[in-house]
C-alpha cells in the first residue's frame, strides 16, 4: 500500500475499509477473531500488510494504533489496538503475526 499520512484513526481505518480491509479484528487470550465473520486465527495464519500509529495529544501514553492485516484465507481486515491504561487485548498476540517487508 502507498504510505500515506492520516490525522485521525477513523481517516486510517476509512482508507483500509475502501481498500478492501473490511473484516474487524480483535486479540483475543490465545487467537485472532474476526468480528464480522467470527472466523479464528493464530498469529501465523496472518501478516500485517501495514500499519499507523497515533499519539494522544495530551498524554504520550494514550497511543493507539491500526493495522491492515490478510490472512491466508483471503479475509482482508483491520486490528485497532491502544496502548494505554484501557489496553483490553492481548498486544503480546499481535506481536507474533509476521509484518510484509
Amino acid at each position: 500500500m502507498n504510505r500515506m499520512d492520516f490525522e485521525t484513526l477513523s481517516e486510517a481505518v476509512d482508507f483500509f475499509t475502501e481498500n478492501g480491509y473490511e473484516e474487524d479484528f480483535e486479540a483475543e487470550d490465545d487467537k485472532i477473531i474476526g468480528n464480522f465473520s467470527r472466523k479464528e486465527y493464530q498469529p501465523l495464519d496472518l501478516l500485517i500488510i501495514d500499519y499507523y500509529r497515533f499519539e494522544g495529544a495530551t498524554d504520550p501514553d494514550d497511543e493507539v494504533a491500526v493495522f491492515a492485516i490478510k490472512a491466508k484465507d483471503g479475509s482482508k481486515g483491520t486490528l485497532v489496538m491502544t496502548y494505554g491504561a484501557e489496553q483490553n487485548q492481548n498486544a503480546e498476540l499481535l506481536r507474533k503475526i509476521p509484518r510484509r517487508d
